[in-house]
């Protein structure tokens, strides 16, 4: 049985994709490392990568100029719906969620007949996790003896690393620079079934391990749009710059179908195991920090000790709905330093999560028309637009020709984002920008829109989540 189709959506997006620009090597325009000196917030003993927005200047992978922002909104719907259905312990019910997918586990090896795979496992239905696509943050990773460098989607929200294998056995998307050849690396191993490792993909990926008859474990990643990645589950020797580690886990894949852009795979920063956070973590420590860039700036994603005084800090909140997200809560908004017209206990109705990989952040309905109501007041002498998409509260203009309220979010322990035009707005087109929230249906969620520019640590060791204003250069 083949992999179920992919629908309508990615294969707009792959016909996309494929029309895009050729990869441009931004080495030439772009700095390629990230040195300590150039972010305040930044400790010289920690690991630090340059990071970038997928539509920025300094992306080295290219998005469609023409791409209309109503395709990003869609896609952002689906992963809200995926993280929704992850923490229901089901599959999306929502309209903007994407069918189900059924892998096939044994059409990864049709080409390989000793390696078939169990009979009993052969046909696994696939757990969503979360979508991802062009509304995110990419950075570089070397991977191999020697090592070779691949482009990667930053993710807080899974825990699984994976990129794309040679031989493509089923099937990959086009992806910039050469894909990874594990028959050229000396320390690359494919991983058996009996290790903890294997075991452990049931709560990285929410799908069981597969496992072929030679004894290969095999991994099963799918995403709120219905892309996905199967493959070998493996170890090599990670690189970051200088900084190398041996024995990395992590899944090379076989058959990725879906909306990855030109990127190798995805970087998985979330609360598991597997996660790259804690495999590095006995070398590099038990954190992580990153300013997320607007699509203007450069970034960086830093893994390992930092500077502790700089930041306002909020807990991270214990959650028995997934123990691999990051849950923190949400305590007050103000506009224009009043107080939005909602009971306290409203901001803290549902489950708040901080999210890489959202654009819109997602607010209790009762908050969100609360703050809608305030800024389009505050707003008052600005010319209105008509709703677009899922955003319902526009303005004819764009944000940074705008004069807007300040707005702040307070989250408990003190820890606050006070948001700038480019926090609280997004441009949807040239004539049009809109309040870069929106309703939430059974969690609230801190996009990446609001995080942009703010240095965000991640002490997973102390259980606190940080905010330090201008992170970003």
């Amino acid at each position: 049985m083949a992999p179920a189709p992919l629908p309508l959506l990615v294969a707009a997006f792959s016909l996309l994709f494929a029309a895009a620009t050729p990869i441009r090597d931004v080495a030439d325009a772009c700095s390629s490392q990230v040195q300590a000196a150039d972010f305040e917030h930044l400790n010289s003993t920690a690991m630090h990568l340059p990071l970038h927005h997928s539509r920025g200047p300094c992306s080295p992978v290219s998005v469609p100029s023409d791409l209309p922002f109503s395709a990003l909104l869609t896609h952002d719907d689906a992963r809200i719906a995926s993280l929704a259905a992850r923490l229901a312990k089901a599959a999306p019910s929502s309209s903007s969620a994407r069918p189900r997918p059924t892998v096939t586990v044994a059409s990864l090896y049709r080409a390989n007949d000793d390696a078939a795979v169990d009979g009993s496992l052969a046909s696994v239905p696939l757990t969503p996790g979360t979508s991802y696509g062009v509304g995110n943050y990419v950075t570089r990773m070397g991977l191999g003896t020697p090592a070779k460098p691949y482009i990667m989607v930053v993710d807080t929200g899974s825990s699984l690393t994976w990129l794309q294998c040679s031989p493509c056995r089923v099937s990959c998307h086009r992806q910039s620079g050469p894909v990874f050849d594990p028959k050229t690396s000396s320390s690359y191993a494919a991983v058996s079934c009996s290790t903890p490792q294997c075991n452990d993909l049931s709560t990285a990926t929410l799908n069981p391990a597969a496992c072929s008859s030679s004894d290969v474990c095999i991994y099963q990643a799918s995403y709120g749009d219905s892309s996905f990645s199967v493959g070998y589950l493996s170890k090599d020797t990670v690189s970051f710059g200088s900084n190398s580690v041996p024995n990395f886990y992590y899944g090379c894949g076989q058959d990725n179908e879906g909306l990855f852009g030109r990127s190798a795979g995805l970087m998985g920063l979330a609360r598991n195991k597997l996660s790259l956070l804690y495999q590095l973590a006995p070398t590099l420590g038990y954190s992580f920090s990153y300013c997320l860039p607007s699509s203007s700036s450069s970034g960086y994603l830093s893994i390992g000790s930092y500077n502790p005084g700089q930041y306002s800090y909020t807990p991270m909140v214990s959650s028995t709905l997934d123990d691999s997200l990051y849950f923190i809560k949400l305590s007050g908004m103000t506009v224009a330093g009043k107080p939005l017209a909602v009971s306290s206990s409203e901001y803290s109705s549902l489950p708040t999560i901080i999210d890489s990989g959202t654009v819109i952040t997602r607010l209790p309905t009762t908050v969100y028309d609360a703050l809608s109501k305030a800024v389009a007041g505050a707003m008052k002498g600005t010319k209105r637009a008509d709703a677009y998409s899922i955003l319902d509260t526009c303005f004819v203009g764009q944000a940074s020709s705008l004069r807007v309220p300040a707005v702040s979010m307070a989250f408990s322990g003190g820890a606050a984002l006070k948001l700038s035009a480019q926090n609280l707005l997004v441009d949807v087109d040239s004539s049009t920008t809109c309040l870069a929230f929106a309703p939430a249906r059974s969690a609230a969620i801190i996009g990446n829109t609001q995080q942009q520019t703010f240095s965000v640590v991640y002490d997973v060791k102390s259980n606190r989540i940080g905010f330090a204003a201008g992170g970003c250069t």
